[in-house]
């Protein structure tokens, strides 16, 4: 066989996007219309091509490096802790992860005082799932439509949105149900805010009466990819009192609404909210290393004094993983990154609201700290989307895309998915780049206009 197995350092950017398009899969895609752009360098909220252009982070890649890129404390912890402790297997304690451990206590919400950690949102949905299982002896998991918790086996099965659909059948058999999600721009259920009640917790406390053994209720305080659904304020605490009253335990996916994201350290702080079981990633570590976290509270992490904790992995509490943790966590401090997220977010959402006033596509804008979405619409009256779950999967030509297309062209790069844009840039970001991004959302929203019937 004549195969080149030694890289070649004098690879063109031509050659690294054809070697990576031949050689690897691109996630959530159709492959034939993957065409990834050559990054090689990126700094605070920027990242770079290979020609040298730099782009506006809009979207912290994927909702994570809240920090910006090249924070050099973050980079200094790995390089530190590779020289110190490379790897140990998770029976042996470190310093790194007793240092780790000690300061969640801190900056986590109250009451959830024991750990596991993973290498994603994924793995640690995973392993909160199990724990609810083990915890409680039942099995059935409620979430939600519009939600991701990951891509695994379980995580999958949890998930509301259309990525689940592929690996279906299967999937139903991983003890999932669904209940309606809060969305008061298009409600499921087709109630009115504030006069339905909270219609759609109410759902919620009908599906366990009418279940024979639900384990726990799963929800993104504020959904993440699906649309950046913020409840109204009696949702939470609503919630919590549900599952309370019939012994459910509430997990919730803060993987991308934590750390800062939405202008507290949690999402659910701003309800006064506490979970049973937390789970977190993405923030932790600005995404410079990969670590999830699930975290538990002091009665659930007791039963397992007596009983098995049947779950780990190799990677679990992997020293190069935890110490990025401890000094993202001093920065976001130090930089008092949750009360910026407030300030900023405050500006960023006035400027994305005046966007809705001149474009007949902007269906909503919606968002809480630095996390917001612009759902775009056909038809403002009917609020029908862009473009469809379905269309996605079938991997169809979306609006969205093309949008999303042009404001490369401007120098600013977001995450698009389906109907909507997802604004979530680093924690870092100014006034002045805000201004910036707008002004290439302004000039790019005229795609949608195009479409609008």
């Amino acid at each position: 066989m004549n195969r080149q197995t030694t890289p070649d350092a004098t690879l063109t950017s031509k050659e690294v996007v054809e070697l990576t398009k031949k050689l690897n899969y691109g996630t959530w895609k159709v492959q034939k219309s993957w065409n990834p752009m050559h990054v090689v360098d990126s700094e605070g909220c920027y990242f770079i091509d290979s020609s040298g252009k730099r782009y506006l982070d809009l979207s912290a890649q994927l909702m994570c490096v809240n920090l910006g890129h090249k924070n050099q404390a973050v980079i200094r912890a790995i390089a530190e802790q590779a020289q110190k402790l490379a790897y140990i297997a998770p029976s042996y304690a470190t310093d790194v992860r007793a240092e780790l451990s000690q300061l969640l206590l801190d900056v986590l919400p109250a009451g959830l005082v024991k750990f596991f950690f993973a290498t994603s949102g994924t793995d640690a949905n995973e392993a909160a799932f199990k724990i609810a299982r083990m915890y409680t002896g039942r099995t059935k998991i409620i979430s939600r439509y519009r939600s991701y918790h990951g891509s695994t086996t379980a995580s999958i099965a949890a998930t509301g949105d259309p990525r689940r659909w592929p690996m279906e059948p299967s999937g139903k058999g991983q003890g999932t149900i669904f209940a309606p999600e809060v969305n008061c721009y298009k409600c499921p259920i087709g109630h009115t805010y504030p006069s339905c009640n909270i219609a759609c917790a109410n759902y919620i406390e009908h599906m366990i009466e009418n279940e024979s053994d639900v384990a726990a209720v799963l929800v993104e305080p504020v959904v993440g990819t699906n649309g950046v659904l913020v409840p109204p304020p009696e949702y939470m605490p609503r919630l919590r009192k549900i599952c309370d009253r019939h012994g459910v335990l509430l997990i919730a996916d803060e993987v991308m609404s934590g750390w800062g994201r939405t202008g507290e350290w949690f999402a659910v702080n701003h309800w006064n909210v506490q979970p049973d079981i937390l789970v977190t990633a993405k923030g932790i570590t600005s995404a410079y290393m990969p670590l999830g976290l699930c975290a538990t509270t002091e009665k659930i992490s007791a039963y397992f004094d007596d009983h098995l904790f049947a779950h780990g992995h190799t990677y679990e509490a992997h020293p190069l993983t935890l110490a990025p943790a401890i000094a993202a966590i001093h920065e976001m401090q130090r930089l008092d990154l949750a009360r910026r997220s407030r300030e900023l977010g405050a500006y960023l959402g006035e400027k994305l609201k005046c966007l809705a006033t001149k474009h007949p596509c902007v269906g909503e804008v919606r968002g809480l700290g630095l996390f917001w979405a612009i759902d775009l619409v056909k038809n403002r009256q009917t609020k029908t989307p862009l473009n469809t779950m379905r269309e996605k999967m079938e991997g169809r030509p979306l609006i969205v895309d093309k949008i999303g297309a042009a404001l490369l062209e401007r120098g600013v790069s977001l995450v698009p998915w389906i109907s909507h844009l997802i604004i979530a840039p680093p924690l870092i970001i100014t006034e002045e780049q805000i201004d910036f991004a707008v002004d290439a959302l302004d000039q790019a929203l005229a795609i949608g206009d195009a479409a609008v019937e």
